[in-house]
């Protein structure tokens, strides 16, 4: 059985993944020219570490990532309204981790190179259409310019193409594009030094405007005081 994955950001390479621990050849077909660590911080539960790990990557998010220990819950001026512990401190039988959206990424799509092979990633292949039948499915790629650039067979599709997804909009054609809802989020990194245990994260504000604060890498030393 061989599948096509329209998309190779998280989601895509994780299925890949799984399909290749299951005996399924996959190829992904991604519209970017190049795979780059994009994006900032994200926190990835136990519930999705779990699936990580069953895929041997544990010791590769160590390495790349802050396992989380503790939840702070503040008010807008700082105090502490509730805290809860996280991930291993839980309870829990995997952690929960910290990480730089494109380095979670890094660790998956290398790994996806190193078990499939450096073909199984195919980039500047934005998808056109495809048609399916009782024997599988022909996809039609072009590539950033818009000429055509393949047409490939497979079994099945998946579509991991996100939120603007080719896909999603060829089998609904009647959805329409996502509708804003009014909700604004701003996003960044810097250095910093560490704070409370290093592993900690901190949800600050109220109803209407809050910031959420975590540690995505080993920042400077301490603050000590003078």
């Amino acid at each position: 059985m061989n599948a096509i994955i329209v998309g190779a950001g998280i989601g895509g390479l994780t299925t890949a993944l799984m399909l290749h621990a299951r005996g399924i050849r996959s190829t992904l077909y991604e519209q970017a020219e190049t795979i780059r660590e994009l994006g900032v911080g994200i926190n990835t539960l136990p519930h999705a570490i779990k699936e990580l790990k069953e895929l041997g990557l544990l010791d590769r998010l160590d390495r790349v990532a802050i396992r989380t220990s503790e939840l702070f819950y503040m008010n807008r001026f700082g105090q502490v309204v509730w805290y809860e512990p996280r991930g291993l401190d839980a309870g829990y039988e995997v952690p929960q981790f910290s990480i730089h959206r494109g380095r979670l990424q890094n660790v998956i799509y290398d790994t996806v190179r190193e078990r499939l092979g450096g073909d199984a990633v195919r980039t500047n292949r934005r998808l056109e259409s495809f048609e399916q039948d009782e024997n599988g499915v022909t996809a039609h790629f072009c590539d950033g310019n818009g000429a055509h650039a393949a047409t490939v067979r497979g079994d099945l599709l998946i579509g991991a193409d996100g939120i603007h997804s080719k896909v999603r909009s060829i089998m609904n054609p009647s959805e329409g594009p996502p509708r804003w809802k009014g909700i604004m989020l701003w996003r960044g990194a810097t250095d910093w030094p560490s704070f409370l245990t290093g592993r900690s994260m901190i949800i600050a504000g109220g109803m209407r405007e809050k910031a959420v604060i975590y540690p995505i890498a080993p920042g400077s030393d301490p603050i000590t005081a003078s």
